[in-house]
């Protein structure tokens, strides 16, 4: 990959300082830009046969081409780059013809935004070519955008498109300057690195920076605070100093973005590498008292066994003890919950005799503040009812004492907790921060024994799936009922039933409904 790339490069052979626009980048040294490089250039060899074809097809049209953004990023930092964005000089409708010749479908549904999609299929011959990470699948998912010099009314986070004439005025617009680099694709295969707002500097420095001034960047579109913080969490980078600075005063400005697209983000944000550091920028700059206050809430608590500098504290450490349970990848709805499970500590809070405070049924006033929350920010049903759910279970192994459990309080437990079972076990161990090792160690082993407990009754029964003895049909049959109330009473009843007792054979399922009956029919 040859550098610098032909724009006004303001800084030579660009190894030196650079100032740009005010600010000035520290150095960053020949061998790391040629670490850098390398490591993009390796990504970049794995989607030659996407890339240089349609450099070719572009600049035999008499246009120019680049890779851009997050693409570019994800590139210098060795990372799989998933999202194939362009930009181009080329107009719309340009753009749309050349695509055309390769691509298997051409999408303008982002037209009036300068951006036509594209699904380009994969030839036969490059999949021996690609390497593990790249994916080999059938077609590359494409974007490519006329470059841009919008402006915005200060209202919402639309802009006013206007087409732009230089790729310089195109990276200066977007969010962050590691977001905002380049990669020009030359016709037959060639590439040069542009960087012309000092993105290199910042990704070898971890820093999350703004090409112009955050005041500008934010007021344009305030949703980039939240990708600052959600940055911080998926790339481990920190925050400029303005930047920060700039959060904590504008933090009211997230008012005027839409919950759907707050959600996103946050979702985003606590699937990255590091969600807690995220999660405290969030709080520390005030955006958490906008988009979800539940969290700085707590940082007015502390949990009941005053091992923590609060319960705000407690919460982040039992989200990362959740995130080092994880087996299979990234799990929202454990995060989340292992975030969200002591919110309800704060309206739950009461003096205890002889001094210290309780938090009785904190667990029951948590569920339902998140599920209100998780509503606010249109999250799905089904989401809402998982993360209410762990919160709402999280404590119930504490009655377990030192294995004192009937079976049938082991099958309730298993029968509450249903498919979310494997989550709450992780939630569970998560919960216990004490540095008091002997108590941390006996509720441990508590927990191996209810697991244990769980397994021994599962061989003997059909824990996953409790269902009565006896079925609607044979409940209609024995009673002589039609379908109805009663039925569905009597159901509930052999459920209970088969908690308590663990399976029955047909005929005392059938002596325990008729002894039920016999009692509702003489309390009639």
């Amino acid at each position: 990959m040859r550098g610098p790339c032909p724009v006004p490069s303001r800084g030579g052979d660009g190894f030196g300082p650079r100032a740009i626009r005010g600010k000035v980048f520290a150095v960053t040294s020949p061998g790391q830009q040629l670490e850098l490089l390398a490591a993009a250039q390796g990504r970049l060899n794995a989607l030659a046969p996407l890339l240089t074809p349609l450099a070719d097809d572009f600049a035999a049209s008499g246009h120019e081409l680049y890779l851009v953004g997050g693409s570019v990023r994800d590139a210098l930092l060795g990372a799989r780059v998933s999202d194939m964005d362009f930009s181009t000089d080329a107009r719309p409708e340009t753009v749309r013809r050349i695509l055309t010749r390769r691509a298997r479908a051409v999408w303008d549904t982002g037209i009036e935004f300068g951006t036509i999609s594209a699904a380009i299929p994969v030839p036969r011959s490059a999949a021996p070519s690609l390497d593990d990470d790249a994916q080999p699948q059938p077609e590359w998912q494409v974007e490519i955008t006329t470059y841009r010099a919008d402006s915005y009314d200060g209202v919402t986070r639309n802009p006013t498109v206007t087409f732009g004439d230089t790729l310089e005025g195109d990276l200066v617009r977007r969010d962050f300057t590691v977001n905002a680099m380049a990669v020009r694709l030359l016709p037959g295969g060639g590439t040069e690195f542009c960087d012309p707002i000092g993105g290199m500097d910042a990704l070898a420095e971890k820093i999350i920076d703004t090409p112009s001034s955050p005041e500008v960047s934010f007021g344009d579109d305030p949703l980039r605070m939240l990708r600052a913080a959600r940055f911080v969490s998926q790339l481990r980078f920190d925050l400029a100093p303005r930047v920060r600075e700039s959060m904590r005063e504008m933090a009211e400005q997230i008012d005027r973005i839409t919950v759907e697209r707050v959600r996103t983000e946050l979702d985003k944000l606590m699937l990255g590498a590091d969600p807690v550091a995220g999660i405290n920028v969030l709080v520390e700059t005030g955006l958490a008292e906008r988009v979800m206050p539940e969290i700085p809430g707590m940082q007015l608590e502390r949990d009941e066994h005053m091992q923590h500098k609060d319960v705000y504290w407690h919460s982040l450490t039992v989200l990362q003890q959740a995130i080092d349970l994880e087996d299979e990848g990234p799990d929202l709805v454990l995060r989340w919950a292992a975030l969200l499970h002591d919110i309800g500590k704060p309206d739950t809070r009461a003096p205890k005799p002889g001094g210290g405070v309780t938090f009785h049924h904190h667990e029951v006033v948590g569920a339902k503040m998140a599920r209100k929350r998780m509503r606010a920010l249109k999250y799905p049903k089904a989401m809402i009812e998982d993360v209410s759910g762990l919160i709402f279970l999280h404590l119930r192994f504490h009655g377990y004492g030192d294995g004192a459990w009937t079976d049938s309080a082991v099958r309730r437990y298993v029968n509450d907790a249903g498919d979310l079972l494997p989550r709450l076990h992780k939630l569970v161990r998560a919960d216990c921060t004490t540095r008091n090792k002997r108590r941390a160690n006996r509720l441990q082993r508590n927990y191996d024994s209810l697991e244990q407990r769980i397994a021994e009754i599962a061989e003997a029964e059909d824990l996953a799936r409790v269902r009565p003895d006896l079925d609607g049909n044979d409940i209609m049959e024995i009673l002589g009922v039609p379908p109805g109330p009663v039925v569905g009473k009597a159901w509930k009843y052999l459920k209970e039933l088969r908690l308590d007792r663990g399976p029955l054979d047909p005929d005392e399922a059938r002596a325990e409904l008729k002894a039920w009956w016999e009692n509702q029919q003489g309390g009639n």
